[in-house]
């Protein structure tokens, strides 16, 4: 028995050849079948070269187990997800590495209504199984055929906004040469036939697996000046860029600036409630004060969960949730079986630019100016707990208010800051917040003093 390393908590990914390969895909696709035995489920891929065969092989152990499966074809995570809820499947895998670099992939799973399958509901049995390759015997095996979701998905998407409430946009559409210049060209399509008076200006809208502009990643700085700078050149209102398989949207405001996935929650939050006062918002723990002053604002409800997209679906099914955001990008929502998408976001935001009549740049520059953040910082450490420890024992004196919803946040009022240990590598994750009108000191003060802590 080979133990598979490419198995991690929320998905499958690993090195192309070494740890993953088109052997392992049929191991995956053939255990999956005989554990969940499923009727009929969805698969598709994105535009990686290597793609398309670990898809096939999958297949094929999904057949070998006696299910029948529906091809997409090339597909982003969400046409997965989309297609596992709405049509009569009882399940559905995304082969994709995302913004995992040249020689990865990778596969995302999920069960009926597009229920995640993570290593704490059913992805370690679906190892041990593929790792086994002790597999029953089938009489009947399943059959392939291709199904083309395009049209419905985007007619699902198109519920997220009132046609006639859309004000005259310009919009950059980078898709990076990922999955979603496909499903860009459709949205193109509608807003002419329902004469919405959106200009879409695609960059990189051809899906090339060789990624001749770098892998698409946006949350790096150095794939962000694309964008950027088509976002001034045209004069834009906004600037979309979506990583490869377009289940995370980053967006740029109409001065080409980076705005951080942390103020889209609140942004977002802020669009469900204008159409529906008393919704619940859920939200992650690294950044919280500018979500909770829109929520409240808005006369919604926040609750927050542990990060990750298990912990963050699970906690929007037991609330019944509208929307659910997390700073790294990903934004879930009720209509859409609780996944997360890429393409909802931007929608919501035109529509929100369009009632509001302002620009995005304003929309947002309060929500920065009254909670700055640190963004992100990672930092590597030998041992996690005991820097976490650390940190905690220093401010001890301070008699900071403790939340250990994830790693560890300390509220001081004035100023807060979240620690958390990494869930896939070695590497402590730190986000400061503080509030303007309560906060003399500049940010880069409480980034320099943890900063010291954790490596001194």
């Amino acid at each position: 028995m080979t133990q598979l390393t490419c198995f991690k908590a929320y998905d499958i990914r690993g090195k192309l050849g070494t740890e993953l390969n088109e052997e392992i895909a049929y191991n995956i696709g053939r255990a999956y079948g005989q554990i969940y035995q499923p009727k009929t489920i969805v698969i598709g891929c994105d535009i990686r070269l290597s793609s398309e065969d670990l898809k096939q092989a999958a297949i094929k152990g999904l057949n070998d187990a006696g299910v029948n499966v529906l091809d997409l074809g090339m597909t982003g995570t969400e046409e997965v997800y989309f297609g596992a809820f709405h049509l009569d499947v009882q399940g559905g895998i995304e082969v994709t590495a995302s913004h995992n670099p040249m020689d990865y992939n990778g596969m995302k799973l999920v069960r009926e209504n597009a229920r995640p399958i993570s290593a704490d509901t059913g992805l370690k049995e679906i190892q041990a199984l593929a790792e086994s390759g002790e597999f029953a015997d089938v009489v009947t095996k399943g059959a392939t055929g291709k199904y083309n979701i395009l049209p419905e998905f985007i007619e699902h998407l198109m519920t997220y906004i009132d046609p006639a409430k859309i004000r005259p946009l310009k919009l950059v559409m980078n898709a990076g040469n990922g999955a979603a210049g496909h499903v860009v060209d459709a949205i193109e399509a509608k807003f002419k036939q329902l004469n919405i008076p959106v200009e879409l200006i695609k960059i990189h809208n051809e899906a090339d697996g060789t990624f001749p502009n770098g892998i698409p990643n946006p949350i790096l700085v150095e794939n962000r000046e694309s964008t950027r700078h088509a976002v001034l050149q045209h004069g834009a209102d906004m600037g979309i860029a979506w990583d490869g398989d377009f289940d995370r949207c980053f967006l740029f405001d109409e001065k080409g600036q980076f705005i951080e996935g942390y103020y889209i929650v609140g942004l977002l939050a802020q669009a469900f409630l204008l159409k529906q006062s008393g919704e619940k918002i859920v939200h992650d723990p690294r950044l919280v004060w500018n979500t909770f002053n829109i929520v409240e604002k808005y006369h919604g409800e926040a609750i927050q969960s542990k990060s990750g997209h298990s912990f963050i679906k699970e906690k929007m099914r037991e609330h019944n949730a509208v929307y659910g955001g997390e700073m790294s990008a990903h934004h879930y929502f009720r209509d859409f079986a609780y996944c997360d998408s890429g393409m909802i976001p931007w929608l919501l935001a035109v529509s929100v630019l369009s009632e509001t009549q302002q620009t995005l740049s304003s929309l947002v520059e309060g929500m920065i100016e009254k909670f700055p953040c640190s963004g992100e910082i990672n930092f590597k450490v030998v041992d996690t707990q005991l820097t976490i420890q650390k940190i905690f024992d220093y401010y001890a004196a301070q008699k900071p208010t403790i939340d250990h919803t994830d790693g560890v946040s300390l509220d001081f009022g004035a100023w807060r800051f979240n620690v958390r240990a990494s869930n896939t590598e070695p590497l402590l994750r730190l986000n400061i917040e503080s509030r303007t009108d309560q906060n003399p000191k500049p940010m880069q003060d409480y980034v320099d003093e943890l900063t010291r802590l954790i490596q001194g």
